[in-house]
């Protein structure tokens, strides 16, 4: 058998050959890859020569083409077109991966010549990309533990190998959850409220499972969903809430009640063993925030204030209810107001948001506009699904900048949330080029119907090809440094600036037809929606500021303390900071907070605000120096996006701004200036 993974693909910027990738290849790569890598490993570690920049950090920056290119299509199809194979693969190789990283991080020859070559950092001739080379290999090894005893690291290979199956296991957990708890309507009178297209893809998802006739509501990933501002019937709203809150603690397979309480409690003993507090302690060591007190003087200083807001906020809507305000009456009676108060209504927009027109005149448009770039379908490339879309990018010039796949509706094979992530990454060391891949969860309307956004999910396509930008512009010489490869409370800043052009007005009026009679949007509307702005960010930053603070309290805990009961912690917890009240409810709660117990932003969920303070400032830059033109662009790309994780990234910043952020825009926009 011809293993498509075992050599770079020929096709068009290296595209996987999807088409041709079976079962079959997956594990026979990860055995290969592994064995590969490890055999990479030991020769720089025997080679007899002293430890140079170029005969250490080059051929390891080299290392492990075979593990890349097998991990990034597995991964990006276990996320977004699962199958009860990959379930299972994934569960079988994330011990095996976990022993793998372990085994190089934790390997003394190669940490004694990485630390040879950064003793004498200062009498090397390193350009600044490899200086910075050296010394993130020195601190990750360092803070990984490579530094213990023999001992000592057998007892973290335990810990590392133990996590990573039980964060899998939490997501798979979730997923099949979240699929089981979706909400069957059988008359089309209980949605009343939505419009045809929701309806429609309502109509459409229960069809997919068999349901004919009946309609299908199926959960997002935060503990909000979108159609609870529309639905009128507010059975069916404390149905969907309800649904929402109880995934993963229901007492079934899918409980992952235990799951959370072991990870936590594995997490904080291995902080201790690596010489920190707490696992919070351990993960902002390496971030820009650098210990979790900075972290949380942030936080603390935003929820009372927030907090404040909702209570008002709560009192306004109590005014139009009958009844006392619960969770699941939030977004609908917050319209009302909105409607009210602002004359405005964001169900009424979606005619306006037509998806297609959406990512061409909008997404694109405002890209080409900025940067210069161009995009052209190629349908002649295969993707892993056919729902997912491949698109050739263009420097103006007409230079080659790499492949965006695009893939935007939901399916029960996709774990929740929107993303992007890379296939391959750039690299002048290894000569690769790009592709990045955004996946979205929007509802998919029967065919023939069109797929039209909310301002929710609008907001999310331009967020999330503010990553996917970031991937593509990044130039670098090593892999290490390629795309979103930066910090992890900094990777959310670029994909936050790029949400500002949904309603810059040249963007707007590019892509804001309706999708029927092809008339604009009114400027008043976008004007209202602007004087808006700051309605509802009580209960919108008191949801995100509820999960982070609660992320940070799990991870805050020491090794020592055992709690036995998830739902008691949060609850203590989110009452500790001010942040408990019921019709407020934290974005995600324990059970299927999948951003810390199994995707990777662990005792980091505080990222988004932490980056949004410089995302706020940015913007601030583009308004004051003309907005959306190609000099504005071209900076931002070239100090900010082009550099990749390449350099210190608020070094890039002030690079770029001149200062450091300023928190004041940040607190003008979620109107939290206390006064």
């Amino acid at each position: 058998m011809t293993n498509p993974f075992f050599t770079a693909s020929t096709l068009p910027f290296g595209l996987p050959p999807f088409a041709e990738i079976e079962d079959a290849h997956y594990r026979p790569g990860f055995d290969k890859g592994f064995t590969e890598q490890l055999a990479e490993i030991e020769r720089i570690v025997a080679n007899p020569d002293a430890p140079t920049f170029e005969n250490t950090f080059l051929p390891l920056e080299r290392s492990g083409r075979v593990l890349d290119r097998v991990s990034s299509v597995f991964y990006n199809q276990s996320s977004s077109h699962s199958s009860e194979f990959t379930n299972d693969l994934e569960e079988e190789i994330a011990p095996l991966y976990a022993a793998h990283r372990d085994a190089i991080l934790l390997d003394a020859g190669l940490f004694g010549r990485i630390d040879s070559v950064y003793s004498r950092l200062d009498d090397l001739d390193l350009d600044p990309e490899s200086r910075y080379l050296v010394e993130r290999y020195h601190a990750e090894f360092t803070i990984a533990g490579a530094g213990l005893s023999d001992d000592d690291k057998e007892t973290l290979r335990d810990f590392n190998t133990r996590l990573s199956s039980l964060t899998t296991r939490f997501e798979k957990n979730l997923l099949a959850d979240t699929n089981e708890l979706a909400i069957v309507i059988d008359e089309v009178a209980e949605l009343d409220g939505l419009g045809e297209g929701e309806i429609s893809a309502a109509a459409q998802a229960a069809s997919d499972r068999g349901l004919e006739g009946k309609y299908l509501l199926t959960l997002v990933l935060p503990t909000g969903h979108p159609y609870l501002s529309s639905l009128t019937d507010r059975r069916v709203r404390k149905r969907i809430m309800t649904a929402s809150r109880s995934r993963g603690g229901r007492d079934n397979e899918f409980d992952n009640r235990d799951l959370v309480l072991e990870i936590t409690k594995l997490r904080a003993e291995r902080a201790r063993l690596l010489g920190f507090d707490s696992h919070a302690a351990y993960v902002t060591a390496d971030q820009t925030a650098k210990t979790p007190e900075n972290v949380f003087d942030m936080l603390g200083r935003l929820a009372p204030i927030a907090a404040g807001n909702a209570r008002a906020e709560q009192e306004q809507l109590q005014n139009l209810a009958d009844e006392p305000i619960e969770a699941w009456d939030w977004a609908f009676y917050s319209e009302k107001v909105r409607a009210a108060t602002y004359d405005v209504d964001t169900a009424a927009m979606r005619p306006y948001f037509e998806a297609e027109r959406a990512l061409h005149d909008g997404v694109f448009f405002a890209a080409t506009r900025l940067y210069g770039i161009t995009f052209e379908e190629r349908p002649d490339l295969v993707a892993y699904h056919p729902d997912a879309r491949v698109f050739e990018v263009s420097n103006e010039d007409g230079s080659p900048l790499g492949l965006y796949v695009y893939d935007l509706y939901t399916r029960d094979s996709k774990r929740g949330g929107a993303w992007m992530n890379p296939l391959i990454s750039q690299s002048k060391l290894l000569a690769t080029p790009t592709v990045v891949v955004n996946n979205l969860n929007v509802p998919k309307p029967a065919p023939g119907s069109p797929t039209l956004l909310s301002y929710d999910e609008l907001t999310t396509l331009f967020h999330e090809f503010g990553h996917a930008l970031h991937g593509l512009f990044a130039r670098v010489t090593y892999p290490k440094f390629a795309g979103t490869n930066v910090f992890r409370d900094f990777v959310e800043f670029p994909s936050q600036v790029n949400e500002m052009w949904m309603l810059w007005p040249e963007v707007l009026a590019n892509y804001a037809v309706h999708f029927e009679t092809g008339e604009p949007m009114p400027r008043e509307l976008v004007d209202k929606l602007h004087a808006s702005s700051a309605f509802n960010e009580g209960f919108e930053t008191s949801s995100y500021l509820a999960a982070a603070l609660l992320d940070q309290a799990w991870h805050a805990l020491s090794a020592d303390v055992s709690i036995s009961d998830v739902a008691e912690f949060e609850s203590a917890a989110l009452a500790n900071v001010g942040l408990d009240n019921p019709a407020v409810p934290t974005r995600y709660s324990s059970t299927y907070f999948a951003h810390t117990f199994s995707g990777g932003y662990d005792a980091g969920y505080y990222s988004y605000i932490w980056s949004e303070v410089l995302d706020a400032d940015t913007v601030d830059w583009f308004e004051e120096n003309g907005g959306l033109t190609r000099a504005n662009g071209d900076r931002f790309r070239s100090l900010v996006l082009g550099v990749g994780g390449s350099k210190d990234p608020l070094e890039a910043f002030r690079e770029f701004r001149g200062r450091d952020a300023d928190l004041a825009p940040l607190l003008k926009r979620r109107g939290l200036a206390a006064g």
